[in-house]
């Protein structure tokens, strides 16, 4: 199992990133997809949700309305559009499968600052 995560950066308050997720190594339609993150001295927190169809999505209050989880099963890919970033959504993001067990992506480091 494979989760290749890209698109990470530094933007200002108030911009918007796109994060993407490759997946290879399993049946990646047949999974549901988390994105999460953690901030310097936090426990790793869930950001977004999707089941394997896409038909069920989850997202936290703090980032609901904000953010936006996708996926391509054509592709295997996921997605996590961010909008309205603050700086408390500096974090490194990880995207995330539950096969037979948890696996995680290397992560993309996300800053937001002036």
């Amino acid at each position: 199992v494979q989760l290749v995560e890209s698109g990470g950066g530094l933007v200002q308050p108030g911009g918007s990133l796109r994060l993407s997720c490759a997946v290879s190594g399993f049946t990646f339609s047949s999974y549901s997809m988390s994105w999460y993150r953690q901030a310097p001295g936090k426990e790793r927190e869930l950001v977004a949700y999707i089941s394997s169809r896409g038909g069920n999505i989850y997202y936290p209050d703090s980032v609901k309305g904000r953010f936006t989880i996708s996926r391509d099963n054509a592709k295997n890919t996921v997605a996590l559009r961010m909008n309205s970033l603050k700086p408390e959504d500096t974090a490194v993001y990880y995207c995330s499968a539950l096969v037979d067990s948890r696996y995680w992506g290397q992560g993309t480091q996300v800053t937001v600052s002036s």
